[in-house]
């Protein structure tokens, strides 16, 4: 099995380091799971992925091909849609 890279666009990892370190942490651990995960879905409509991780949803698209998981937007629950 080939490990997936990690990308963090600059808004997620502008998110990221805003946060305290505990959060930080508990986001990082989520990430670095990927692709397999608890409460994951696919959006409609779009090429993207959401993870749940508590009040925080993880934005993602994932490129087999590469093996490349691409983290786009990482934001409270209600607000991470509004640019999609």
């Amino acid at each position: 099995m080939k490990t997936y890279r990690i990308k963090f666009e600059r808004a997620a990892q502008k998110f990221l380091d805003k946060q305290d370190k505990r959060q930080r942490l508990r986001l990082y651990k989520a990430v670095y799971k990927l692709p397999d995960g608890t409460d994951i879905k696919k959006l409609r409509g779009h090429n993207l992925y959401r993870l749940r991780v508590g009040n925080y949803q993880i934005l993602y698209m994932i490129d087999d091909e590469i093996y490349l998981i691409n983290i786009e937007n990482i934001h409270n629950r209600g607000d991470v849609y509004k640019k999609y």
